[in-house]
């Protein structure tokens, strides 16, 4: 007789839970715990985003289940809307992952139950302390018991790196030995690269559809960025150092990432954290390529207009002797998901900071002028509705001659927001002229 597949006994195992109303209650307020929680502070949509797929599992709502009716029913979207240009659902589900590896690093051997969301699926995995042993550390052995599900097949919109660690709860019976993680991370890596290379041809193909980048890039900042005469190469950001550093409560230095100390002083984490921090180093990056990839389509359309060379870098590949050079560059993400832009902080006017109190990026007005604030603070964490701040800054690469261009937000949105300005000439060409800016004058931001 055939196995039941991993979705079909999921949902066996979310309807028995339901079936007792004192678990249901105790889910319900476990659930609560977790959305007002440090992990989900700051993240109204991915804190909606846990709370339905939950509900709607323990009510037997499978069918909702669906990304495009969740993007309907969740988010408001179009029923007919386009799920390959509007990857909201994927993204927030994404996020939700990294929060839920946060939340259960820092009170999982409390918790009475394991909620997880396994790659390619929005049903939830959801596993009660009958069946779960707690994380207790390095040593702690698993009791007999039921067998953690394996998960779907992903899905082609997120990264399969690392998903036999992140898909199956218990967490902590699942979690694998540091030198496995070490494989994944490795395997994670490249991955990534091999998906960001897809995605790009991917988007290249519906830019050239559209037209996109047919202009001339004849003005500031691509005047400064396309040489023929020498490569510009583009930075991806790194998202995986974000959550890390999430998880540990720590701001990572540019020094400690360019010799590859991704977790700072392990010796005062907790074996779990240590664990953690291995696996969100090679875990799921579809949320950055949700941002980072439409933004080098279109700078990639521009460069081969100008006849120029571009190539794109993973910020974790490079080194310091890599910037040594007359070449130019273009890098995506704040300090905090691209630690090499800390660099040429010192440049800007407009800095990022990180606020340790709310553990929140911002932007820091340096030199104020008139009407303008002193610090500048997204209300619009996890992609939900608010305020977000980016900057767009062209700068002299130090002690070199070639020039580099930041892209950057103190969340995702304001890094999309900067990508999608300059990558449309005709509204970028109209905003510098109303900020007098038109003229070939560098640095300017």
């Amino acid at each position: 007789m055939p196995s039941m597949n991993p979705i079909d006994a999921r949902e066996a195992d979310i309807l028995k839970l339901a079936a007792s109303e004192p678990d249901v209650v105790q889910l319900r307020k476990h659930l609560r715990d977790i959305v007002e929680g440090t992990a989900f502070r700051g993240s109204h949509r991915s804190g909606q985003f846990l709370s339905y797929i939950v509900e709607q599992a323990i009510t037997g709502n499978f069918e909702s289940l669906k990304e495009r009716v969740i993007g309907v029913e969740l988010f408001g979207r179009s029923p007919s809307y386009d799920t390959g240009e509007d990857a909201i659902v994927r993204v927030t589900a994404s996020d939700v992952r990294k929060r839920l590896l946060q939340h259960y690093g820092q009170y999982g051997s409390a918790s009475p139950f394991r909620i997880s969301l396994p790659l390619g699926s929005y049903i939830p995995e959801i596993a009660h302390e009958h069946s779960v042993e707690s994380v207790r550390g390095i040593e702690t052995t698993p009791e007999p018991g039921p067998v953690a599900h394996s998960g779907p097949a992903t899905s082609k919109s997120e990264s399969p790196a690392v998903q036999d660690a992140l898909i199956a709860a218990p967490i902590g019976s699942q979690l694998e030995s540091v030198h496995r993680v070490g494989v994944n991370r490795r395997l994670g890596l490249v991955l990534g690269a091999l998906a960001l290379t897809l995605n790009l041809g991917l988007w290249g193909l519906f830019w050239l559809r559209r037209g996109v980048g047919s202009a001339a890039v004849s003005e500031l900042p691509w005047s400064a960025i396309f040489n023929p005469a020498h490569p510009t190469h583009l930075i991806t950001s790194d998202p995986g150092i974000v959550n890390v550093q999430e998880l540990t409560g720590t701001q990572l230095s540019v020094s400690d990432y360019a010799n590859h100390r991704f977790i700072p002083e392990p010796n005062g984490l907790t074996p779990d954290e240590i664990r953690f921090s291995h696996i969100l180093l090679g875990g799921d990056s579809s949320s950055a390529a949700a941002v980072d990839t439409p933004i080098a389509v279109g700078i990639a359309n521009l460069a081969r207009n100008s006849a120029s060379r571009l190539d794109v870098h993973a910020a974790r590949s490079i080194r310091f002797a890599d910037l040594k050079t007359d070449d130019n560059f273009i890098f995506l993400g704040s300090p905090r998901s691209d630690p090499w832009v800390a660099l040429f902080n010192d440049q800007l006017d407009f800095q990022f900071a990180f606020d340790k109190t709310s553990r929140q990026e911002f932007i820091r007005n340096v030199r104020p002028r008139q009407n303008e604030l002193p610090a500048y603070y997204p209300t619009a964490q996890g992609w939900a509705t608010g305020q977000s701040y980016g900057i767009v800054a062209l700068v002299q690469n130090p002690d070199q001659e070639g020039h580099v261009l930041l892209l950057a937000g103190a969340s995702g949105e304001g890094t999309e927001a900067a990508g999608k300005l300059v990558t449309d000439l005709p509204r970028l060409s109209q905003i510098l002229k109303s900020c007098g800016m038109d003229s070939p004058r560098r640095p300017w931001h």
